[in-house]
C-alpha cells in the first residue's frame, strides 16, 4: 500500500474541517498577492515578522541597559572594597585615654580620643579622619587622598599640610604661641 502525501489543504477538505469555497478563496488571495508583488514591485508586509524584529530590538535595548547597570554596581562594589582595604591597612591606633579631638560630621559634633602625636598630625594635615560603615578612623594624609579619589564622602577631616618654613615666614602671629590647654 502506497500512501500519497496530501497537502494540508487537501487533508482539511477530506476531514471536513474546511469547505471547498474556503480553499478556493485562499488560493485566489495567494494569486492576487503574488500578482501584485510582481506587477507593482510591491513587497507584502509581514506584520508578524516586523513585530518579532521590533520585540527583539527592544529586548536587546533592555539587556544593554541591565548590563550597564550591573557593570556600574560591580564598579561601585569594587570601589567600596578598595576603600575598606585602604582604611584597614592604614588605620592609626586610637587612644581611649588620649586627648579628645572634636570635629563635625553632617552638622553634628563628633569626638575621637587620640594620642597627642596623632592629634598633632591631624591638625597639621599629615593625617585625616575618615568615616566608613559608620565608624571613624584616622589614616595618613596620603591614604586619605586615595580614599577621597574613590569615595569623596568618606573623608571627613583632612587639612592641607603646610611646609613649616613657609608657614613661619608668612604668619604675622608666628611669635605668639597658642596655649596648650586651648581646645574646643
Amino acid at each position: 500500500m502506497s500512501k500519497q502525501k496530501l497537502s494540508l489543504q487537501e487533508q482539511l477538505l477530506k476531514s471536513g474541517l474546511a469547505s471547498s469555497a474556503q480553499a478556493k478563496k485562499v488560493q485566489a488571495d495567494k494569486r492576487k498577492q503574488s500578482r501584485m508583488q510582481t506587477h507593482n514591485n510591491a513587497t507584502v508586509v509581514d506584520e508578524a515578522k516586523e513585530l518579532a524584529l521590533k520585540a527583539q530590538a527592544e529586548k536587546a535595548g533592555r539587556d544593554r541597559e541591565l548590563n550597564q547597570l550591573r557593570h556600574q554596581q560591580e564598579a561601585q562594589k569594587a570601589l567600596v572594597a578598595q576603600v575598606k582595604q585602604l582604611i584597614e591597612q592604614n588605620r592609626q591606633r586610637q587612644d581611649p585615654d588620649g586627648v579628645a579631638y572634636r570635629f563635625t560630621d553632617n552638622g553634628k559634633v563628633k569626638t575621637l580620643y587620640l594620642g597627642e602625636p596623632l592629634r598633632e598630625q591631624v591638625i597639621k594635615g599629615r593625617a585625616a579622619v575618615v568615616k566608613f560603615e559608620g565608624a571613624y578612623d584616622v589614616v595618613p594624609a596620603e591614604a586619605a587622598k586615595k580614599i577621597g579619589e574613590r569615595l569623596a564622602d568618606c573623608v571627613i577631616v583632612c587639612f592641607q599640610a603646610q611646609p613649616e618654613a613657609a608657614k613661619a615666614s608668612d604668619d604675622p602671629y608666628a611669635g605668639f604661641e597658642v596655649p596648650d590647654d586651648l581646645m574646643w
